[in-house]
C-alpha cells in the first residue's frame, strides 16, 4: 500500500513477513526533531571536547582528542542523516547496527572527556 497525497492513509512495506505499517501522524516529525536535538548536543560536546583538549592538553594529546572527537561526531552525523531520510520512506526492516553505534559514540565522549578532564603527570 502507498501513501495518498493528502498523507492521510498508512505507508506499508511488504517484507515477506507481516507487512510493517508506518503511522502517518506525527511521530515521523517527533522523530526528524529529535535526531536533529541530538545531533546539535552531539556538536556542542564535540566543539566543548576540542576547545577543552586545546586548552589542557599536551600536542600529542590534542590531535588524538581533536580526531577522537571529530570521528564521533561525523559517525552520528552518519547515522542522524541516514534515519531521518529513512522517516520519507515506508519503514526499512529494523537497524541493528544504529543503536550500538550511537551508544559507542556517546561511551566515547565520555571516555574523551574523562581523558581531558583528569590532570596530566
Amino acid at each position: 500500500m502507498s501513501q495518498d497525497p493528502d498523507r492521510r492513509s498508512p505507508v506499508t512495506r511488504d517484507t515477506g513477513r507481516l507487512p510493517v505499517t508506518r503511522d502517518p501522524g506525527r511521530q515521523p516529525e517527533r522523530t526528524r526533531l529529535a535526531w536533529r536535538r541530538t545531533m546539535l548536543a552531539i556538536s556542542a560536546v564535540t566543539v566543548l571536547a576540542v576547545r577543552l583538549a586545546l586548552e589542557r592538553s599536551g600536542p600529542g594529546l590534542v590531535l588524538l582528542g581533536v580526531a577522537a572527537a571529530l570521528l564521533g561526531w561525523l559517525a552520528v552525523l552518519a547515522i542522524s542523516w541516514r534515519r531521518i531520510a529513512a522517516l520519507a520512506a515506508p519503514p526499512p526492516p529494523p537497524v541493528r547496527r544504529a543503536v550500538p553505534l550511537t551508544a559507542a559514540a556517546t561511551v566515547g565522549f565520555a571516555v574523551i572527556g574523562i581523558g581531558l578532564v583528569l590532570p596530566a603527570e
